[in-house]
């Protein structure tokens, strides 16, 4: 008998329901939770709304790190409310300026073999420790606290080895750009990723963390690394060295499907704007003006990736035209950079050092000039994600970005005319506990109050899913919409986190402006998507503020995982054309009917018929619910299931 790979050992070490065959539904058990505050404040909205008293799980940790910008009263107001409510119901609180969820929950909680789950796509970077880290919607999240297990279906293991060494001027980010350059923004969905092979070992465990973390650039529902020497002494400087566990797959293990890399043969890669999986070679984009480079965010957040850079800008100038911007990720990380001198070798590079967090990843701050390109060590560069309508976003390694700093054009890094600097990077780190504020014990947790100032707003009230609809197609979007375009972020959108009413005016306005008032002028609707709909953001945000518009169906090619999720937990119906011609012949303002709907979504075969009155045709669609999803659904979504059933 073949040997088990590690994800379906986790799976399996972590399994209360179903079997492990791909394409059931089946039942984990969550350890930890990670939330962060573009979020959070709703999944603390929807912990009130369960009744809960205290989480139910190991550790559960509110992070701060997207809603920094203070421009007004409403993000501190999601501060307080933050705090207040992880005393209250007995989380771990990390502040403002405490740094990005993912690198920080990886310092300080994340263990080998432990399943975390987290309400931002990013949380499958804890995949680089050996844990089971998945990202989902918050509500999903908000359950699991509560003490249910997570409900997914259960994804194929891809195995992907790794061979060689990686050369001088390349680094992690380029692997999984070379994975996004082969299999494009769909190849990693309904999979679980597991790297393995020889070539592990020369990778560090952040540099593991910078290719788990865009696994959710390809879509992939986890991303898998073994916990081995590597992560030993990631957890060794920590001074968190007996959470070590040793985990690897078995040496004969097998796999779904297999591909594998040579580090020693990659080149520098970059994403062209808009879209992570346009990639290529950095030579054949070499000599284009550069007027931006931003380095941070959880795709990049080690402190090899900030001292590289800083190495490379060592007694050297920024070009004149080139806005050099830094984002620290974390309190310890800055203290370390700040240590070794590389802080001081930034500033006098002419750097811009900004507070610890995600910053102009999300969206919040540093918008680049529009139509000029903008160098990213970011995950994503969807259109307008930056905060700027015609951005031109590329995503590259921290050494093709300090390049493109230096020249102001974009440049392959080995043409930089000088060796490739030697870091060296402390045994210790600058471990900062302080900052974290522990639960509240039970005894004093109970009498605290939620902190709600009158821009936090209340969940909506959502009706159960009729049995027969008859309702008009109020849009119609194309391939790989982002949740960036259903439910923008931003310094605009992000401040009404907490408020769906006000968050719901900016619904889909990236693609339609008109959408906000055309829904609400139309009650009940229907939107039709292309392939691979709701990519990106795990934000429940983008299914709950247009169905609180009167969104209840969307019926497209293919959906992405979170997003899928995120709508029927809010009672909108995800359905699949059968046949994606007939995607062509809907139009918007289009009405549609579905008959019998409870006895139709229980049909074994799991297809349905809608009727297009307004062209007198007749398509079938298709669905892949679970009956506890399709009980969901009907029951006009989960709190609202979980509150009939209390």
């Amino acid at each position: 008998m073949a040997g088990m790979n590690l994800a379906r050992k986790l799976i399996g070490a972590h399994l209360v329901d179903g079997e492990m065959s791909p394409g059931s539904e089946i039942a984990v058990r969550v350890d930890q939770t990670l939330t962060q505050d573009a979020t959070g404040t709703l999944v603390m909205l929807e912990l009130e709304a369960l009744g809960l008293k205290r989480v139910r799980t190991e550790v559960s940790v509110q992070y701060v790190d997207h809603n920094l910008l203070q421009a007004d009263e409403r993000n501190m107001a999601d501060h307080l409310f933050l705090r207040s409510a992880a005393q209250r119901f007995g989380l771990w609180f990390s502040p403002p300026g405490g740094g990005v969820s993912h690198p920080v929950h990886m310092q300080r909680f994340g263990i080998p073999g432990k399943s975390l789950i987290g309400s931002d796509s990013h949380t499958c970077a804890a995949g680089s420790l050996g844990m089971l880290a998945i990202g989902v919607g918050g509500l999903e999240v908000a359950l699991a606290m509560a003490g249910e297990p997570l409900y997914l279906t259960m994804p194929r293991v891809w195995g992907v080895r790794l061979t060689g060494a990686l050369p001088d001027w390349v680094s992690a980010k380029d692997v999984v750009l070379e994975m996004l350059r082969r299999h494009g923004v769909k190849g990693g969905v309904h999979r679980i990723i597991e790297y393995h092979g020889p070539g592990v070992a020369t990778l560090s465990a952040m540099d593991r963390h910078v290719i788990a973390n865009m696994g959710a650039e390809l879509g992939a529902t986890a991303t898998v690394f073994p916990s081995d020497d590597r992560v030993r002494e990631f957890l060794r400087a920590e001074g968190r060295e007996d959470d070590f566990v040793e985990l690897a797959a078995d040496p004969d293990a097998e796999y779904d499907l297999t591909d594998e890399i040579d580090l020693a043969g990659l080149e520098p890669l970059i994403a062209k704007p808009s879209s992570p999986g346009s990639v290529v070679p950095v030579r054949e984009v070499a000599g284009t003006p550069v007027h931006q480079v931003v380095v941070g965010s959880s795709a990049n957040p080690g402190l090899r990736d900030f001292a590289v850079v800083a190495a490379i800008l060592r007694d050297r100038r920024a070009h004149p035209q080139v806005s050099l911007d830094v984002n620290p990720t974390s309190r310890e990380i800055l203290a370390d950079l700040t240590k070794t001198g590389a802080t001081l070798n930034l500033i006098r590079s002419g750097a811009r050092l900004h507070q610890t967090g995600c910053l102009g990843c999300i969206g919040m701050g540093q918008a680049p000039a529009k139509g000029r390109n903008s160098l990213r060590t970011f995950p994503r560069n969807f259109p307008g994600r930056s905060g700027t309508p015609d951005d031109q976003v590329w995503l590259c390694s921290p050494e093709t970005a300090a390049a493109a700093a230096l020249t102001g054009s974009i440049t392959d890094p080995r043409d930089l005319g000088f060796d490739y600097p030697v870091v060296e990077l402390p045994e210790r780190a600058s471990v900062d506990v302080v900052v974290l504020e522990h639960p509240l014990p039970p005894g004093l947790a109970k009498d605290v109050e939620l902190v709600k100032a009158e821009s936090i707003g209340s969940l909506p009230e959502l009706d159960p899913l009729p049995d027969r609809l008859r309702i008009p197609v109020v849009l119609k979007a194309g391939d790989n919409v982002s949740t960036d375009e259903i439910l923008p972020a931003g310094a605009k959108a992000l401040p009404y986190r907490s408020d769906i009413a006000k968050l719901a005016d900016f619904s889909f306005t990236r693609l339609d402006e008109t959408y906000p008032q055309r829904a609400r002028d139309a009650g009940d609707h229907a939107v039709i998507g292309g392939e691979n709909y709701g990519q990106g953001s795990s934000r429940e945000h983008a299914a709950l503020a247009p169905r609180s518009l009167g969104l209840r169906v969307v019926i497209a090619k293919s959906f992405a995982r979170i997003h899928a999720s995120n709508l029927v937990n809010f009672g909108v119906l995800p359905l699949e054309f059968t046949d994606p011609a007939d995607y062509d012949a809907v139009r918007p303002g289009d009405e549609l009917q579905f008959d019998e709907l409870s006895q139709s979504l229980a049909a074994t075969d799991g297809e349905l018929a809608v009727t297009n009155l307004s062209q007198n045709t007749t398509f079938r669609v298709r669905h892949h619910l679970s009956p506890r999803q399709i009980a969901t659904i009907l029951a006009g979504g989960r709190i609202a299931e979980h509150l009939r059933d209390r």
